[in-house]
């Protein structure tokens, strides 16, 4: 143990750790630790408690690196507290297996779903992911062989750093292990058939629907003219099967988005296929617009891609802030003609979007065109 970690602890009143931790300290400290509750959050107030007399919180690795360190400093002032750092589990795991850290995507899934890598499960790409306990690992296999990614290989990280170190390699559609103790990381070399698309306009079946559904090609041009931006917020009003706002959060990790859909069942498919697809964080509102807008943040973009009227559009126009990117779709003549006098008024872009695909005739083929898309955007 480093002599300023050793001085900091001598000097502690009281000191708080998990069991694990604590079984590692010192065996001539004389002070007793007392051990973190489960949850997490049951300890913070115990902590805080002990303002004013030299405290030490013990955290694996790098407390700031999907650890706990971010969570306490928010209780605390700048001068309350310091940080003595150690190498953190991404960095003690890239050592071991060789990997060149700049080229790894870091997860912290011990508190958060599988889903959430979901993204970046490219083929040959490297992950490190911390995991809950060792039964998720099996878990976690389990999930990669559903996506058809069974092939991986999962390298399990028991224990980095410490005495009790094991690493292990297997396949995803190969892993049986039943003695994987906690804690652990798993490095995963992402191997396999299927993966998301990088690109606007993701393929229609990955969506649940109901045939309400921004198809493809019409919704890489919606996302373009949408125009994501980190940290940015979007309202999808009119949601369908959420695959405009999902693909909006699919974007960056930092972008949010509001559902707004009136129908229940759709409501659910939507945070259904935003759970299967790594943005759990879409929020989800059932109800009819304008009306349910009333309690929501102010978007920095809007789309809509059902229950286009003119009065949602006044609604819109008054309560949205100047320099709001506004885009909506229109299919029935009704709605085209309300788009082009909108577009009249308030300028922006139109453009009608013809669509064709190839498909039998007899023995032949020919182009069946789908009905033409009225696309009008603009700044507020």
């Amino acid at each position: 143990m480093p002599p300023a970690s050793l001085k900091t602890l001598q000097n502690a009143q009281m000191i708080f750790g998990a069991k694990r931790h604590l079984k590692l300290l010192p065996a001539e400290l004389a002070i007793k630790g007392l051990e973190w509750p489960v949850p997490f959050k049951d300890g913070i107030a115990q902590l805080l408690a002990q303002k004013g007399s030299p405290t030490v919180m013990l955290s694996s690795g790098d407390p700031f690196w999907f650890g706990a360190g971010s969570v306490m400093v928010s209780h605390l002032d700048a001068g309350e507290w310091h940080t003595l750092a150690s190498p953190s589990s991404f960095n003690l795991a890239a050592a071991r297996l060789g990997w060149q850290m700049e080229q790894l995507i870091c997860h912290g899934l011990h508190a958060a779903p599988f889903e959430r890598m979901r993204r970046d499960l490219q083929l040959g790409q490297r992950l490190l992911v911390t995991l809950r306990n060792g039964t998720s690992v099996g878990e976690l296999a389990t999930y990669l062989v559903s996506l058809d990614l069974g092939k991986s290989m999962l390298h399990i990280l028991e224990a980095l750093g410490g005495p009790r170190m094991r690493h292990r390699s297997i396949s995803a559609n190969e892993y049986d292990f039943k003695d994987v103790s906690h804690p652990v990381m798993v490095a995963i070399h992402v191997l396999g058939q299927k993966t998301l698309s990088m690109a606007s306009g993701q393929d229609d079946a990955i969506f649940q629907n109901d045939g309400q559904i921004t198809k493809r090609p019409v919704r890489a041009l919606t996302i373009s003219a949408l125009a994501p931006r980190a940290g940015e917020m979007l309202w999808d009003i009119g949601s369908g099967s959420g695959s405009i706002a999902i693909e909006w959060l699919l974007c960056h990790p930092a972008c949010n988005a509001f559902s707004i859909e009136q129908n229940q069942t759709r409501s659910q498919c939507i945070s259904s296929n935003a759970k299967d697809l790594g943005v759990d964080r879409l929020k989800v509102m059932t109800g009819v617009a304008p009306g349910c807008l009333e309690a929501l943040p102010m978007p920095d973009a809007v789309f809509i891609g059902g229950g286009l009227s003119k009065e949602l559009l006044q609604a819109l126009e008054v309560r949205l802030p100047k320099g709001t990117r506004l885009v909506a779709n229109a299919v029935t003549l009704e709605s085209e003609s309300l788009l082009t006098s909108w577009h009249q008024r308030l300028g922006g872009e139109l453009m009608r979007i013809d669509l064709s695909q190839a498909e039998p005739l007899g023995s032949k083929r020919s182009w069946k065109a789908t009905y033409p898309i009225i696309q009008w955007s603009v700044i507020l």
